[in-house]
């Protein structure tokens, strides 16, 4: 269940006194914190909040109010996400110089990772060089075993022999694994033979 922006003010301020003093705050504090008219509005939040499993409380005791482990495995979630965001500055021509705006957006690697079941892999050699796959580049991969026509993918051929090409359903029970290098033939297997183990989500290359 979502939160109220005011309920999110409610739990941050509970944990950061949580955190400064090494115990829970009283309503009489959270009121004054938060600047609230009355107690009644503190109480009515946090009983929200423990409906909403965010806090505990233990009746008949001062300060007995606790995070749960659920605000604790969200604040951690939240964490990891701001850590993989990067402001996003503007646009800029890759031809002609044009001057870069500032906007207000960002930039959030965990945007490109469909699922948690999202892994990386460096590449070698040059057969995805015509796609801007060239070796070194990382790519993040999607584990999936039905992909698309056109879609890039890890696939590995006759248990043994992993590549990365486009694929694409031929007649007869086929697959071809198109190479993006005009030098390379395209690999024919069929798809009996041939085990997908993810599709390319995004490319990431580091220069220095």
């Amino acid at each position: 269940m979502a939160l109220t922006k005011r309920q999110k003010e409610v739990l941050d301020f509970i944990a950061s006194f949580v955190e400064e003093h090494g115990y829970s705050p009283s309503y009489e504090e959270v009121a004054a914190g938060l600047r609230l008219a009355s107690l009644a509005t503190v109480h009515k939040h946090i009983s929200t909040l423990e409906a909403k499993n965010y806090l505990r409380r233990g009746y008949n005791q001062s300060r007995s109010v606790e995070l749960t482990p659920r605000y604790q495995q969200e604040l951690q979630q939240r964490r990891s996400e701001q850590a993989l965001e990067f402001p996003l500055a503007g646009r800029i021509a890759a031809g002609s110089p044009v001057e870069a705006i500032p906007g207000q957006d960002k930039l959030v690697l965990s945007d490109f990772a469909g699922h948690a079941d999202t892994y990386a892999l460096e590449v070698r050699g040059d057969s995805m060089i015509d796609d801007h796959i060239c070796s070194g580049d990382y790519v993040l991969v999607e584990r999936i075993t039905e992909p698309r026509d056109g879609d890039i993918v890890v696939a590995l051929v006759n248990g043994t022999e992993a590549t990365l090409k486009r694929f694409y359903r031929e007649p007869n029970g086929m697959a071809r694994l198109q190479p993006a290098n005009a030098a390379m033939e395209p690999i024919l297997v069929p798809l009996s033979a041939l085990q997908i183990q993810g599709r390319v989500l995004a490319v990431l290359r580091k220069y220095r």
